[in-house]
């Protein structure tokens, strides 16, 4: 099953997630994307690696979170990914502007693993930025999360820490 997960900034996703995660069998896997560039983003994964405990095993992905996922078949009942948004600006400076969307894309198509939830920022509530390469950033994540929603079993969003189901297959 693929789960998405998708909210604006501090909307509770990533918590909302984490409580999927616990109601799948174990043993489970984290998947980060982010990295930290500056100290208030560390101070947030730091914030976000309490909330998970230490128990949780996480790998750390960039751009190669498509070829991450192509060898997780087995031994996990689920895995997380917080969060598509994170992965996508890792792959802006190194790819081409379709390459790894569509790799991902291609991998979610076929997947038969373990249960994957998929968060993301759901980025198009607010007024289009000014800026050409924002402007570029919220238009590729649109389509990604549209992707990803038409190929998932449920899909979420969450505001204000509530869940409200969007896709429930």
């Amino acid at each position: 099953m693929i789960s998405l997960v998708l909210g604006g900034n501090k909307s509770g996703k990533s918590a909302f997630a984490l409580d999927l995660l616990e109601e799948s069998p174990e043993p489970c896997l984290f998947v980060a994307t982010g990295k930290a560039m500056d100290l208030d983003f560390r101070r947030q994964i730091l914030d976000h690696k309490q909330d998970r405990g230490p128990a949780l095993p996480v790998l750390e992905s960039g751009p190669d979170l498509p070829d991450i996922l192509g060898t997780i078949t087995k031994g996990y009942g689920a895995v997380l990914i917080d969060s598509l948004d994170f992965w996508l600006f890792s792959c802006i400076p190194d790819e081409s502007e379709d390459q790894p969307v569509e790799r991902l894309l291609d991998v979610l198509r076929v997947w038969q693993g373990p249960d994957l939830i998929l968060v993301s920022c759901e980025i198009g509530l607010g007024p289009l930025p000014a800026g050409r390469e924002a402007r570029f950033f919220v238009r590729r994540l649109g389509r990604l999360n549209q992707a990803v929603a038409r190929l998932a079993d449920q899909v979420f969003l969450v505001c204000a820490g509530l869940p409200l189901t969007l896709k429930k297959g």
